[in-house]
């Protein structure tokens, strides 16, 4: 008895990339599930530890890097007190009158304080005395506020140097 053969698919070119990158709507549901958190005064490791999963994965949902399941997303928003709609505030498409909704604002402060770097600095800031934290806070104020003054001051320099100048026909 013979037996069929299997036909062979041979791939002549390279590997078709796989898109990576976190659709928009994960990420936006990221993004306000971070928002809604810092707003309502709670640190990643409380809200991981209210809803029983680890801060680590919360993270990863913040900054979507994993999905958040639908029941996840309920129990997130049980435990912060907001409707699951929430988190789709602001969201392309997905308003009730149809007319198209412009993106929430994106906060760069959120993105730093869920970055590497960010969590750092904020888990050395929490270990100093009150007092120190105060003045530390106000020296980085005074940094940026500084900074800014800088940057305005070249700006406007450097645009007195490339304006041409007025020029009159006689």
């Amino acid at each position: 008895m013979l037996k069929p053969q299997r036909s062979v698919l041979l791939r002549t070119g390279p590997k078709p990339k796989i898109d990576s990158d976190p659709h928009p709507a994960d990420q936006h549901v990221g993004r306000q599930i971070a928002t809604v958190r810092v707003q309502s005064d709670v640190s990643q490791a409380q809200l991981a530890r209210s809803i029983g999963i680890s801060f680590q994965q919360l993270q990863k949902y913040e900054n979507a890097r994993n999905r958040v399941s639908a029941s996840m997303l309920y129990e997130i928003a049980r435990s912060l007190g907001v409707p699951v709609s929430r988190f789709f505030e602001g969201l392309p498409g997905n308003d009730e009158t149809r007319v198209e909704a412009r993106p929430l604002p994106v906060d760069e402060r959120l993105d730093f304080i869920a970055s590497a770097e960010g969590r750092r600095l904020i888990e050395g800031l929490v270990n100093l005395p009150p007092r120190l934290r105060g003045r530390i806070s106000s020296l980085v104020s005074a940094l940026g506020e500084e900074l800014v003054l800088l940057d305005t001051k070249a700006e406007s320099e450097t645009a007195g140097e490339s304006a041409p100048a007025e020029c009159k026909t006689v």
